[in-house]
């Protein structure tokens, strides 16, 4: 499964959806995603080579089980580009808008106690806030190092 991969790209701004979001064990599972790709549009990822296969310009075999080689392979495509975008929800793939405060007043999850000069987005389809701190700045460090000439490069 790719659900790592599915969070980074979440977090790279991308709407991604996720085979984990689907019910599981469907025999006509694999035929469904490459049809739902097909009618949405999008790019079917997978460590499945019989699925990659069958998806011929729809899908990508991803090769690597690490999540930043992962993000490499795909910035090689040319289908990201490694750089945190804070638009969507990495856990439910909604859509973020700068919170209101009585939002993050009333916000279910954890909000830093000394809140001045910080930004803070609120997910509109699961309620959950989140704020630009520092794994915000750990991920954007690891994304910065994809997209060096010898990484880009390689494929």
């Amino acid at each position: 499964m790719l659900g790592t991969l599915t969070r980074y790209l979440r977090c790279m701004g991308y709407d991604t959806l996720s085979a984990n979001s689907f019910p599981v064990g469907d025999p006509k599972e694999d035929t469904f995603l490459l049809s739902l790709a097909g009618e949405e549009g999008r790019v079917l990822l997978t460590r499945d080579h019989e699925l990659a296969r069958r998806g011929k310009n729809r899908a990508v075999l991803i090769r690597s089980d690490d999540v930043l080689d992962q993000v490499r392979q795909l910035t090689a495509l040319g289908l990201v580009t490694p750089q945190v975008v804070t638009s969507r929800c990495p856990l439910c793939n909604g859509l973020l808008s700068p919170a209101t405060v009585e939002q993050v007043a009333s916000a279910a999850t954890y909000a830093p106690a000394d809140q001045v000069g910080i930004l803070f987005f609120w997910c509109h389809h699961c309620g959950r806030l989140y704020w630009q701190g520092s794994h915000g700045d750990d991920l954007q460090q690891r994304l910065s190092t994809i997209c060096s000439v010898r990484f880009c490069n390689s494929d």
